[in-house]
C-alpha cells in the first residue's frame, strides 16, 4: 500500500509513520509536513533513510502540491492540524486555515484522484464539555458516543469540528470514501513540550515548577499515543466507510490527580505545583464511549495510565537532546502555553 500521510512530522503523525515502517514491510509513505513549530523532522531521525519512506516540506492548503502527492498513493492519513486550545485563543486564524481550508483542499483533490480510503484525524473536543455532576445533576459515568453531536467550546475545537463536518459532507455528496477518528488526550514520547504531561515532566526535570489551571479539577481521558496508532491502523484498514470512531484510553483522571501521580513517579512532591488562571471557556470533562470501536472491530487500549506514564517520563529522560531546544524556545516565546 502507498500513503500519502500528512502532518507526519508532528507528534501522533510520527509515531503513526514508525508504527506502519515497523509493521509492514511492503508499504511506502509519503510525509507531507509544513513544519510548522511543532512539526519535527527531528521525530522521524531513525527512519529518515528508509527506502520506504519520503518527506516532502508542503502545506495541506496548497493544492498543487497534494495533487502532485495525492496521485501516487492509495490512501490518505490526515493528521495535519494546528492543535493548541491555548494557541487558537490568542489567534484563531492559523487554525482556520489548516484545520477547515486545509482539510477541504485535501478533500477535493482526494475526489479528483480515486483515493480508496481517506482517514481523517479528528478529537474528542469537537463534542464539547460534559458537565461536573454537582452543577447540573449529571451522571459521572457519561460518555461520548460517535452520535453526540458536536459542540464545540474553543476556535481549536471549532475549527476542527468543522473539519468533521467538510468530512462528513463529501461522503454523503460525493461518496468519497472516508473515515473519521476521534481519539482521547494523546501522550508519549515526540510529544511537543507545551502539552501537559511534557510539560510537567521536562519543568520537572529542570527544576521548575508544573503550572495547573484553575483548581486541577478538569477531567480528561489520556491514551498512550502507541494505542492510538494501533485504533488508527486497525481503522485504516478495516473500518467502515462514511462511519466515525472514538477512540478513548480508559484512563480518565482530573489534571490534579494526573499530576500527582507524574510528582510521586519522579520523587516529587506537591510544592512543585503551581496554580494559574484559569483559561477562557475551559472544558470540564472529556470522556469517549470505545463501544463501537471495541465491538466492531475489536480495539481496545492495552497501555494504562500508570504504565504509559512510566514509559513517557523514562523517555524524556533519556531524550533531553530532542525536546531541550524546543523548551529554550518556548521559553523565549513567553506565552504559557500549558496544558492541552
Amino acid at each position: 500500500m502507498k500513503l500519502l500521510i500528512t502532518g507526519g512530522c508532528g507528534f501522533i503523525g510520527s509515531n503513526f509513520i514508525r508504527h506502519i515502517v515497523e509493521k509492514y514491510p511492503d508499504y511506502t509513505i509519503v510525509n507531507l509536513d509544513a513544519l510548522t513549530y511543532a512539526g519535527n523532522p527531528e521525530n522521524l531521525r531513525d527512519i529518515e533513510n528508509s527506502p520506504r519512506y519520503r518527506f516532502t516540506h508542503g502545506r495541506i492548503e496548497d493544492s498543487d502540491t497534494v495533487r502532485k502527492l495525492m496521485k501516487e498513493a492509495d490512501c490518505v492519513v490526515n493528521f495535519a492540524a494546528e492543535s493548541h486550545v491555548d494557541r487558537s485563543i490568542l489567534d484563531a486564524q492559523p487554525f482556520l486555515m489548516t484545520n477547515i481550508m486545509g482539510t477541504h483542499v485535501l478533500l477535493e483533490v482526494a475526489k479528483e484522484s480515486g483515493i480508496k480510503r481517506f482517514i481523517h484525524i479528528s478529537t474528542d473536543e469537537v463534542y464539547g464539555t460534559l458537565p461536573p455532576q454537582s452543577a447540573s445533576g449529571g451522571d459521572e459515568s457519561e460518555k461520548f458516543s460517535e452520535e453526540s453531536p458536536l459542540k464545540p467550546n474553543s476556535p481549536y475545537a471549532a475549527s476542527k469540528a468543522s473539519g468533521d463536518l467538510l468530512v462528513r459532507a463529501y461522503y454523503e455528496t460525493y461518496r468519497l470514501p472516508v473515515i473519521i477518528v476521534r481519539p482521547s488526550n494523546n501522550y508519549g514520547p515526540y510529544q511537543f513540550p507545551e502539552k501537559f504531561i511534557p510539560l510537567m515532566i521536562t519543568n520537572l526535570l529542570q527544576g521548575e515548577p508544573i503550572p495547573i489551571y484553575g483548581k486541577g479539577e478538569n477531567v480528561r481521558d489520556w491514551i498512550y499515543v502507541e494505542d492510538n496508532c494501533k485504533a488508527i491502523d486497525i481503522i485504516l484498514h478495516k473500518g467502515t466507510i462514511g462511519e466515525a470512531y472514538n477512540v478513548g484510553g480508559d484512563g480518565e483522571m482530573k489534571n490534579i490527580a494526573l499530576a500527582r501521580n507524574v510528582l510521586s513517579m519522579m520523587g516529587k512532591d506537591v510544592s512543585s505545583i503551581k496554580f494559574v488562571q484559569d483559561r477562557p471557556g475551559h472544558d470540564y470533562r472529556y470522556a469517549l464511549d470505545n463501544s463501537k470501536i471495541e465491538t466492531k472491530l475489536g480495539w481496545n487500549p492495552s497501555v494504562k495510565i500508570e504504565e504509559g506514564l512510566q514509559n513517557t517520563i523514562q523517555w524524556y529522560k533519556e531524550n533531553e537532546w530532542w525536546w531541550q531546544p524546543l523548551k529554550e524556545r518556548l521559553s523565549a516565546e513567553s506565552k504559557g502555553f500549558w496544558e492541552k
